[in-house]
């Protein structure tokens, strides 16, 4: 078993979807550092995980979506409040309780473009990645699928600002020349696209 390097838990602030959280924990010398953390977890569940063993639960899910019909990647343009701008991205949302992240990307997908997700591929599937491990502990998976059916704004949420594009693979080229905001695991999957096209999806 590892060694556990937390040895104390603070809550510093707490909100529906985000918390604030002192960390005590040794360093690599055995010195007692303390490190704030922002998480999506409430209180217990984050210390039962540190301290009880609890297996971590996945946050999200990032839904890599090839659209079947038009040969395209799915694509989202939404305004972020921290940046207070529009930023590249590509569809997500948050995992609802017990739900697996299969069924929370079939839903958030349906729900920020309209789509119908057709199949995940598992293979090719992570399900828990991390993209800012220095300051919150916030894990996804990142799905992905085919999907089919027309773009539509119908299921967005009120606080969602949200354009849907379907970007081909020299659009997609095109558009990483462009000096526009996205997000990192975004720009991953848009340089991916861009070379191999379709066969990331096979």
């Amino acid at each position: 078993m590892k060694e556990n390097k937390i040895k104390k838990l603070t809550p510093m602030a707490e909100s529906k979807f985000l918390s604030l959280y002192d960390i005590e924990y040794n360093n690599k010398l055995g010195d007692l550092k303390h490190w704030a953390l922002a998480s999506r977890k409430n209180f217990e569940t984050l210390k039962a995980q540190y301290f009880e063993g609890k297996e971590e639960k996945v946050d999200a899910a990032i839904i890599a979506a090839f659209h079947v019909d038009s040969k395209k990647l799915v694509c989202i343009r939404q305004f972020r409040v921290p940046l207070n701008d529009y930023v590249y991205e590509l569809p997500a949302g948050l995992i609802d309780g017990n739900e697996s992240f299969d069924a929370a990307a079939a839903r958030e997908l349906k729900e920020e473009t309209g789509l119908e997700l057709i199949a995940i591929n598992h293979e090719k599937t992570k399900g828990k990645v991390y993209a800012s491990a220095g300051m919150t502990d916030e894990s996804a998976a990142m799905v992905f699928c085919t999907c089919k059916g027309s773009l539509s704004k119908e299921f967005l949420e009120d606080d969602e600002d949200i354009e849907v594009m379907l970007l081909s693979k020299e659009e997609i080229k095109e558009l990483l020349k462009k000096d526009v905001k996205m997000d990192m695991r975004a720009f991953i999957m848009f340089q991916a696209f861009a070379g191999m096209g379709e066969e990331l999806f096979k």
